[in-house]
């Protein structure tokens, strides 16, 4: 490729204009970088806060205006570049350039690849008919918004974080839900089964129909619209529309097909750099391999790690090691989660369920590796430091809630 046959040059493109992405113009810039930076986004809106879709968004709470990352003028103010409705489909990492859907190729001088993720798609029968609806994008949300009023039964499938907030929101608003989970209880993959039970719970007792164990074997309906879901079971399920959550699948096909070693997602060191030369990524599709080699989905993980490849590119070299934390807001629940349970070999449950305010502590090896904690933001609050610590305390001492955590952490060292 010549450089004639270039649309433009700049010294930074970001692939993605979600939280990874922006965070990393941002830090570009408070970092001292100098050079043209371009932001390249598939929506054709300005950066948002994607979590914000299935709360507040999707329950009419907050306006799209009130979900901009950044005031509208931050960007010019910062010679950042937004290059909106834009895809990139091709990354040659030898040219050092990248090719959008629309044929437009441009060169960088360093690329961060923090694309995200796109919404795990049904593969079963009738999985294409019109009234199945995800939630990823303002369009996704808008799309179900336009439906809603004439809606009056819901169907869920899939009991993560995405489906609970949406079955929060679509019985607040006075809908019929059907939760469908595969699996023996909600929130398997990512909370011990005390938090499990206690949603479940909860949303039965909104009025929420949850069906465990069940998978689905097909959509039902008609050409112009769905009528609901048939479970391997046997069982049939009426639904207006169905709205799926089944997780996402990372948006990293084009950097893998360049050569980026990686599988679900593309793997990256303590610098967030991939196998290729002054390529990045950040993110839903990053794989940190020198930590738990796992992807994490979080806004904390994509904006702490677009700091340090940016601080990378200016050659300030910092690993990351930055604690994850998670939250999830349903009805007048707030769960805060802080760092990982994978492995987790014994939990301790502090406070009562039934108080609806109570917090459970994974240990590893008898150290505090994580904690959920559900309307107890200063068991949150001060759990961190006994995660950043892997403190080693006994079941009892942890589960007596006479005593705040911060007074237990002299026994840390």
């Amino acid at each position: 490729m010549t450089q004639d046959a270039l649309t433009g040059t700049f010294d930074c493109i970001i692939v993605g204009a979600g939280h990874g992405g922006c965070q990393t113009a941002a830090a570009l810039r408070q970092a001292g970088f100098e050079g043209s930076i371009a932001l390249i986004g598939a929506e054709p809106e300005v950066p948002y806060d994607r979590p914000s879709l299935s709360k507040e968004y999707l329950a009419g709470k907050k306006t799209f205006e009130r979900m901009h990352l950044r005031p509208q003028d931050f960007w010019s103010s910062r010679n950042v570049e937004l290059l909106l409705s834009a895809r990139v489909v091709a990354v040659d990492p030898i040219a050092k350039t990248v090719t959008l859907e629309n044929g437009a190729r441009y060169s960088y001088g360093s690329l961060v690849w923090a694309a995200g993720g796109e919404p795990r798609k049904l593969s079963c029968p009738g999985s294409e008919l019109p009234g199945i609806f995800y939630i990823r994008s303002k369009a996704d949300c808008d799309a179900l918004l336009n439906v809603l009023s004439d809606v009056r039964k819901v169907a869920i499938i899939g009991g993560g974080y995405v489906g609970l907030e949406a079955a929060a929101v679509f019985r607040e608003l006075g809908k019929d839900v059907v939760l469908v989970e595969a699996l023996d209880r909600v929130l398997a993959r990512v909370a011990g089964e005390p938090i499990s039970r206690f949603y479940e719970r909860e949303h039965r007792d909104h009025g929420v129909d949850i069906r465990l164990n069940s998978g689905v074997k097909a959509i039902v309906g008609h050409d112009s619209h769905v009528s609901g879901l048939l479970l391997e079971s046997g069982q049939a399920i009426e639904a207006d529309i169905v709205v799926v959550g089944i997780g996402i699948v990372p948006s990293a096909a084009p950097l893998l097909a360049a050569g980026a070693e990686g599988s679900n997602g593309v793997d990256v060191d303590e610098h967030c750099r991939t196998s290729l030369p002054h390529i990045y990524c950040v993110g839903d599709c990053a794989k940190l391999i020198n930590g738990a080699g796992i992807r994490i989905e979080s806004v904390q993980n994509a904006t702490d790690q677009a700091t340090t490849a940016a601080k990378a590119i200016c050659g300030d070299y910092k690993a990351y090691d930055a604690l994850p934390w998670f939250w999830s807001n349903q009805y007048d629940l707030k769960l805060q989660t802080v760092g990982l349970n994978v492995g987790y070999d014994a939990v301790v449950l502090r406070g009562e369920p039934a108080s609806r305010s109570f917090s459970l502590v994974y240990l590893k090896n008898g150290a505090v590796i994580a904690l959920d904690c559900v309307n107890s933001p200063r068991d949150y609050v001060q759990g961190r430091k006994l995660v950043e610590h892997a403190a080693k305390l006994s079941s009892d001492r942890l589960a007596d809630i006479s005593k705040q955590l911060k007074e237990l952490t002299l026994d840390t060292n």
